[in-house]
C-alpha cells in the first residue's frame, strides 16, 4: 500500500514556482534545521492530482498521520504512519532517503524509487510535496500540518500553491480526522516504547 507522502512523488524539474510571490518554492536545499523543522508527528490533511493512478488512491484515505524521525548522520527519515483506509488502520514503519542538495526525499517500494519534492510555507506547522510539476496532466500537491485541523489562512496558503501550478480548488480531496481508526494501535506502540525504554533503563541501573 502506497503511503500518502508517496502520492507527492515527482520527476523534479521546475514549472511555475516563480509566477508569485506566494508561491512556496520547492527548491531550496534540505538542512539539519529543516529536518529538525518536519520531526515529530503530522497530519496528512489534502491533496490534489492531475495523474489518475494517485488521484484514484488518494481517495482511499480517510484519514492518516505519520512521526518523522531524521537521522542527521545517515541522511535518512524513518516513518511511523498510520493511515484509515475503508474500515481498516493500515500500519507501516519504512524509511526515506534525503537528497538535501535538491530538497528531495526518496522511498523506494515495489522496485521503484519514488522521489517527494519538499516544500515549506512561511507557517512552520505545514508543509507540502510537490508531484510532477513538469508534467499538467501529472501535476498535484499534498498538505500536511502538525494538528488534524488546519486554519483558513493555512488552508489558503495551500490553495494559494494549487493555483500557481494551475490546479483547481475543485480538484481537492479531504481527509477527516474523525473517521480516524488508528489511535489504539498508535496508543498501543506508544505503551511499548515506553515498557521497553523503561527496561532499558533497568538494566543499565543493574549492570
Amino acid at each position: 500500500m502506497a503511503l500518502p507522502w508517496v502520492l507527492a512523488v515527482l520527476s523534479l524539474l521546475p514549472l511555475l514556482d516563480a509566477q508569485s510571490p506566494t508561491c512556496t518554492n520547492y527548491t531550496v536545499p534540505i538542512t539539519n534545521a529543516t529536518l529538525d523543522q518536519i520531526s515529530g508527528k503530522w497530519f496528512y490533511i489534502a491533496s490534489a492530482f492531475h495523474h489518475l493512478e494517485y488521484k484514484e488512491l488518494a481517495t482511499k484515505f480517510k484519514a492518516s498521520f505519520f512521526y518523522f524521525m531524521p537521522n542527521h548522520t545517515e541522511d535518512k527519515i524513518w516513518v511511523r504512519e498510520y493511515s484509515t483506509i475503508g474500515d481498516s488502520c493500515i500500519y507501516e514503519f519504512s524509511p526515506l532517503m534525503i537528497y538535501r542538495e535538491n530538497g528531495t526525499l526518496m522511498k523506494y517500494e515495489n522496485g521503484t524509487r519514488n522521489y517527494g519534492h519538499l516544500m515549506l510555507p512561511k507557517d512552520r506547522s505545514t508543509f507540502m510535496f510537490a508531484f510532477f510539476p513538469e508534467d499538467p496532466q501529472k501535476i498535484g500537491l499534498s498538505f500536511y500540518a502538525d494538528k488534524p485541523e488546519v486554519t483558513p489562512e493555512q488552508m489558503e496558503q495551500f490553495y494559494e500553491d494549487l493555483r500557481c501550478r494551475g490546479i483547481k480548488k475543485s480538484e481537492v480531496l479531504y481527509t477527516d480526522e474523525k473517521k480516524d481508526l488508528c489511535k489504539p494501535l498508535e496508543k498501543q506502540h506508544e505503551e511499548e516504547k515506553k515498557k521497553e525504554s523503561e527496561k532499558t533503563e533497568k538494566d543499565i541501573a543493574l549492570s
